[in-house]
């Protein structure tokens, strides 16, 4: 595995890459959900490019830019048992330029929900993720169904701007006990992780009622409530693929969101149904 730090290496790396090139885009340490998204990339692809980058642009004031978990030398030997050809982990002043062109999620789908208690936080993710996508040049790119609002901005980029990669969306990864694994996971005390998991169960009853035969969008958010009432629950939305609201769930085009704080610990899960 070869670890490129600077801008010029990678992009001499990339022009030595021949046929179809799989990219994983992370903000590291790494845990099994990303190891998820590099084996199906490995899988795929001739080739395969990780990269580590914590990246500002999408951290707002006072959210924990500083302490979000960094594990470099974790993060190093994951990717290189899993196969990885390229890790690249730049530095901040290598990717971010004074006052460089930049990119904004769009309107509607960069400004709710997540958006809306995060606002700016989208133009972060777009921004980095087309500078990736200009260095790594990737055949296919990888991202989680757990971040469902991300997944469909980027698809939405790419989709606009006529960008020449597949966006491949992969399954949440859960802990046994089913919380979805975050790297936020870490802060979470023992009766906070208890309490946690009613996000996991609240979706598991979601699924059971539709299952059963209930499509009432008011009706299932109203169960899911009160399997959560432990936690500080910040939404609870039932939308289309495109994040319109529905009034009743379509079979095969609707996601159920969550996003709540567990002590000071903020966790997002979700159902694709």
């Amino acid at each position: 595995m070869r670890i490129i730090r600077e801008i010029e290496e990678l992009k001499t790396a990339r022009e030595a890459l021949e046929g179809s090139v799989g990219f994983v885009p992370t903000m590291g340490a790494l845990h099994q959900g990303h190891l998820s998204l590099i084996r199906k990339a490995k899988s795929e692809n001739d080739h395969l490019i990780v990269s580590v980058f914590v990246n500002p642009t999408q951290f707002l004031p006072g959210e924990d830019l500083e302490a979000y978990p960094r594990r470099e030398e974790a993060d190093c030997r994951i990717c290189e048992v899993a196969g990885v050809d390229i890790l690249f982990m730049p530095e901040i002043s290598s990717v971010y330029r004074e006052d460089e062109v930049t990119l904004k999620a769009p309107a509607y789908l960069g400004y709710i929900l997540e958006g809306n208690r995060r606002p700016g936080h989208f133009d972060g993710v777009v921004r980095v993720v087309m500078k990736l996508f200009g260095l790594t040049r990737p055949t296919s790119a990888y991202f989680g169904k757990k971040d469902a609002q991300q997944l469909r901005i980027i698809e939405k980029m790419v989709e606009d701007l006529f960008l020449p990669v597949r966006i491949v969306p992969v399954d949440t990864v859960r802990e046994e006990d089913g919380l979805a694994l975050s790297s936020r996971n870490v802060y979470l005390g023992e009766e906070e992780r208890r309490r946690a998991l009613s996000i996991a169960r609240s979706l598991k009853r979601a699924s059971r009622l539709v299952m059963a035969g209930e499509l009432e969008s008011e009706t299932i958010k109203a169960q899911m409530h009160e399997i959560m009432k432990e936690i500080e629950v910040e939404y609870v939305e039932i939308v289309d693929r495109d994040f319109r609201p529905l009034q009743r769930v379509e079979i095969h085009n609707t996601i159920i969101l969550v996003a709540a704080r567990v002590g000071k610990t903020r966790l997002i899960d979700n159902l694709w149904l």
